[in-house]
């Protein structure tokens, strides 16, 4: 079992998580239960699985869930995308959520990458 907390795609995926539940309070009142509520679960869901994947015994199991935070985290820069286009926010602020976003996504998939690696050393050779 893996120390989450010590992850810095974790602590990343918080951080962003805060910065999105920020976002919301900016967003019209009719979003609610529309993309206010599909950013924060998109967001929420990034740190989560990654959480969830460190408490895997397999490392095929930790990609599985790392693959999820990974596509969390495609979902939520397209929705962002789309409040952008809507001009519900200051363009600045998707920017600036949208840049750590595809840092995060690049991390994801270096250290998806990295357990893949490992995995496969893993194997004993016959």
């Amino acid at each position: 079992m893996r120390n989450f907390r010590e992850l810095e795609i974790w602590k990343n995926g918080i951080q962003l998580t805060k910065l999105v539940y920020e976002l919301c309070s900016f967003l019209p009142e009719n979003e609610k239960y529309g993309i206010k509520s599909q950013i924060a679960r998109s967001a929420v869901s990034i740190p989560s699985n990654i959480a969830e994947g460190a408490s895997r015994s397999s490392e095929n199991d930790f990609c599985r869930f790392l693959e999820i935070a990974l596509g969390s985290a495609f979902e939520l820069a397209t929705q962002l995308i789309i409040i952008k286009e809507q001009k519900w926010t200051k363009e600045e602020i998707i920017n600036n959520i949208l840049e750590l976003i595809w840092s995060e996504q690049k991390m994801i998939n270096s250290f998806q990458l990295a357990v893949r690696e490992r995995s496969k050393n893993l194997i004993p050779k016959t």
